[in-house]
């Protein structure tokens, strides 16, 4: 969460360098590939994929990264990093609905509970003294696309995870996710790439894109999926404003008050509350 809360900063930072999402979205994708790519060869950790599972990856990779970078890129050139990083921690607050539909995973009081609670500090966060909230309302459409298809990802890739490890399914999703973008790249965004000539800065907001959001924090997620389910494991992207809000503050000079504070408290709140064990739950059905 700590890596994809830096994430809304990195982007911001390589939009001020007039990265546009789509460009943004598929240089990340081709490096995090190369990398990944690189380190199963190296710890020689290939895993052929079943043909009856294609059509699973296929999906995958078109909720995420396809829909969901598209959603939350876009929405990020309308609204502040804080803003939408405060949007896509609806995720743990509908993911409930979703899980138990789909694949039929429980939902306790506790749990319940501590997304109430955690959603209670977001809104502290999210909103102004007088209960308004500055925010483009495309910009705020496009983030709740993102978190629609975080949740489309997160029911796919729990089909997944007992059968392929967690290098295998980032490395084909991100290369699968290259390709659906390489036609709007190519269309969209080519000239205004080779026209560009990055600086430090640039560069290292790529790179920390490529190796840190798009690897090494879906190398970190995909497990805690398997080891706590949908539901338990979603709740700690409340943590993901919290994370963002401190690094806007020093980084990128946004505003940041008593009622973010107290805000985050509660979302810490929330998410410890939402992790206690089942001998002090009773499940939902």
């Amino acid at each position: 969460m700590l890596f994809w809360g830096c994430s809304f900063v990195w982007v911001k930072i390589v939009y001020a360098h007039h990265y546009k999402p789509i460009m943004t979205i598929f240089l990340r994708l081709v490096i995090s590939s190369i990398i990944l790519y690189v380190a199963i060869k190296i710890m020689k950790r290939e895993q052929k994929i079943e043909k009856k599972d294609y059509g699973k990856f296929l999906l995958l990779a078109l909720f995420q990264p396809f829909f969901y970078f598209l959603g939350e890129s876009f929405g990020l050139t309308y609204i502040s990093s804080t803003i939408a990083a405060v949007i896509i921690s609806f995720i743990p607050v509908l993911t409930p609905i979703f899980a138990w539909m789909f694949i039929r995973e429980k939902i306790t009081i506790l749990n319940l509970i501590g997304i109430i609670v955690s959603f209670g500090g977001i809104l502290l966060i999210f909103f102004h003294k007088d209960l308004t909230f500055d925010a483009s309302p495309l910009g705020v459409f496009l983030e709740f696309c993102a978190v629609a298809s975080a949740i489309a990802y997160s029911i796919v890739v729990k089909k997944l995870v007992f059968k392929y490890s967690s290098l295998t399914i980032i490395k084909t999703q991100n290369i699968l996710g290259a390709i659906y973008f390489l036609p709007l790249f190519l269309i969209f965004d080519f000239k205004d790439f080779i026209s560009i000539t990055p600086d430090s800065s640039l560069i290292y907001a790529m790179l920390m894109l490529s190796v840190f959001a798009s690897s090494g924090a879906y190398l970190l997620y995909i497990p805690v999926i398997k080891e706590l389910g949908i539901n338990r494991a979603n709740i700690f992207t409340n943590l993901i404003p919290v994370m963002t809000a401190v690094l806007s503050y020093f980084i990128l000079t946004e505003t940041f008050d008593l009622a973010k504070i107290v805000g985050m408290i509660i979302v810490i709140l929330g998410i410890s509350i939402s992790q206690i064990y089942k001998q002090f739950n009773k499940m939902f059905y």
